[in-house]
């Protein structure tokens, strides 16, 4: 996920899939249903830009379900967006985007925060209040110490390598700072100061425009310094939320209880429906999706749609698909092409790659044009700020590929019967696998041979692709990816995955190949910008990234998502491009 400085527009509009049987609903408002949640009329996207079947009556428990395991529970450490999604519900930050439907989510409002910060110094100060009686799970008050203690020892890369580098970048931090372990007493003043157990100020590097989108990332979580134990803490993360851990049993499932110390009079965005929400991990993914379209689970975590195998099921059936929704989402299915592995560090092997690919099909491998999205030719997806249509490796008339320029290609890199590298891909993800084994398919055709490796989503970018010297190990030229950005904007979408300077040799970054200091000279441009500035140099950047062929576009995202029979008070939130966990509920 990612963004930056002003709030982009929200997330068009979806394209009906017109199967007959299955009518739509009013594009605003809510859906069915009502405050004592009452039964629904099923209806194509009725969670999409509305509420479908609302209801403010609690109760019940929540079944949701992984098909892989969490990169981590700890604010610090993670970095998918379902997990950011997610978090909400055990965690409050500074900040947060509205938990509601459509446009309404790009507003930033408080969360523990009294409202948004307050700026001096140009831009390079950033002011939070925080609410008064706010407690944590255990009774003790959460205060701006803890707040400050969170940020500190989020920047420990060794310990939490997933999480984002925003906070490393943009706070003055004293030199060679490492964290509250590895640099102990080490005053941070520099960085941020708490003058009174209610007041948050940060300091940063240079000027920012909108920090308050910084401030609803789960950086700004607190954490108590007492109670923190270091890597181990996301076995119990104490909690700021309505929900709290019950059980947790890694690898396999955990569960939230209610908070009793949580004050909902504090805490306007949060419904807090379900008594208990429990999440089974490492669960087989077809299974996930037949558990839904029975009721025996409500929703499938991961937030990246149904698999190809019950795809069919829902668009063909329409009851199934009246119980279904489609949002197109500003995120970018794609490849990186790594120039840090020969002999893709020379231009022209990386744009045989680009050239030889068949676009259409991997856009199949994807689910498809309603599953999967439309056929990607850019970094940015259009629904991101800045945002230009161009094509520098056109894949022919029917997008099957350009043999004949991938051959050329190859000849000019010196390789011209092709060469070896091989692909990595989420291993519990079904539709990357397909893409690994449609690439290896379309670049045999010119003679580039792909061996395919799976690696656990968990570890994805913390031990394997994130890690420059696991790639070289293994020969990793290619690994399949995808991304969102962190909120609605083009800094937040560019920055963690074209930033060189996050790139870590101990592993965690998204960022897998692209290591371009006049890219790192455009992004630092964009901090301070206004919009319309912001948004011409992330086209730049763009350009620059497609020039040198570190990217391979995939598809412009879409997802079919089956809707739970027993939900209640569901909407997609476009900030996160899937449905809101801290709204949901449930019928009993």
């Amino acid at each position: 996920m990612n963004k930056r400085a002003m709030l982009a527009t929200a997330v068009g509009a979806v394209v009906a899939l017109g199967l007959a049987g299955c009518g739509g609903a009013s594009s605003t408002g809510t859906t069915g249903g009502g405050s004592g949640g009452s039964a629904a009329t099923p209806t194509f996207n009725a969670a999409s830009g509305k509420v479908y079947n609302p209801s403010d009556k609690k109760g019940g428990t929540l079944k949701l379900a992984n098909k892989g395991d969490w990169d981590s529970l700890d604010p610090a450490d993670t970095y998918y967006g379902y997990s950011w999604d997610f978090i909400r519900t055990y965690t409050r930050a500074l900040t947060m985007f509205k938990s509601e439907p459509g446009a309404a989510s790009n507003e930033v409002v408080g969360d523990l925060a009294t409202g948004k910060g307050v700026s001096s110094d140009g831009g390079k100060t950033w002011t939070y209040t925080l609410k008064k009686g706010l407690k944590y799970e255990d009774g003790t008050e959460i205060k701006a110490a803890d707040v400050k203690y969170g940020v500190m020892r989020s920047i420990d890369k060794e310990t939490f390598p997933n999480g984002p580098e925003y906070f490393s970048q943009l706070l003055n931090w004293p030199a060679d700072y490492k964290g509250p372990y590895k640099s102990k007493g080490v005053n941070v003043d520099s960085a941020i100061t708490t003058p009174d157990d209610y007041t948050v100020v940060f300091h940063l590097k240079g000027p920012v425009g909108d920090f308050d989108s910084f401030a609803q990332l789960p950086n700004t979580v607190p954490v108590p310094e007492a109670k923190d134990t270091g890597a181990k803490y996301k076995d119990h993360v104490i909690s700021s939320g309505p929900y709290m851990f019950d059980t947790n049993d890694a690898g396999k499932q955990f569960t939230l209880k209610r908070n009793p110390n949580w004050d909902p009079a504090t805490d306007p965005n949060r419904k807090a429906l379900p008594d208990t929400i429990q999440v089974s991990l490492n669960v087989n993914a077809d299974d996930i999706d037949n558990r839904i379209l029975s009721g025996d689970l409500d929703a499938d975590v991961v937030g990246t749609g149904v698999q190809s195998a019950a795809l069919g099921r829902v668009l063909s059936d329409p009851a199934l698909k009246a119980s279904s929704d489609n949002p197109a989402t500003p995120r970018l299915w794609y490849t990186s092409i790594n120039p840090q592995i020969a002999p893709l560090d020379n231009l022209d092997c990386r744009k045989a790659v680009e050239y030889a690919t068949d676009k259409v099909a991997y856009q199949t491998a994807m689910g498809g044009e309603l599953a999967g999205g439309s056929i990607a030719t850019t970094l940015l997806p259009p629904l991101v700020p800045g945002y230009q249509k161009f094509d520098d490796y056109p894949a022919g008339a029917d997008n099957h590929g350009d043999v004949a320029k991938a051959k050329e290609a190859l000849t000019a890199c010196g390789k011209p019967d092709g060469f070896e590298t091989g692909i990595a891909y989420r291993q519990e993800r079904g539709s990357e696998k397909a893409v690994a084994e449609a690439l290896q398919q379309s670049l045999a055709r010119v003679g580039i041979k792909l061996t395919i490796k799976p690696y656990a989503q968990k570890d994805y970018f913390s031990q394997f692709v994130g890690r420059p010297a696991f790639n070289k190990q293994e020969n990793l030229g290619l690994a399949v990816n995808g991304w969102q950005a962190d909120w609605n904007d083009s800094f937040a979408f560019l920055s963690q995955i074209t930033d060189s300077r996050v790139i870590k040799e101990t592993g965690g970054s998204s960022n897998v190949s692209v290591r371009m200091p006049n890219v790192d000279a455009l992004l630092d441009q964009m901090l301070p910008a206004d919009k319309a500035t912001k948004d011409k140099i992330a086209g730049q950047i763009d350009k620059t990234i497609m020039d040198n062929a570190v990217i391979l576009p995939g598809t412009y995202a879409r997802a079919v998502f089956a809707r739970g029979k027993r939900l209640t008070n569901v909407f997609i939130n476009e900030q996160f491009g899937m449905y809101d966990y801290t709204a949901l509920g449930v019928t009993q």
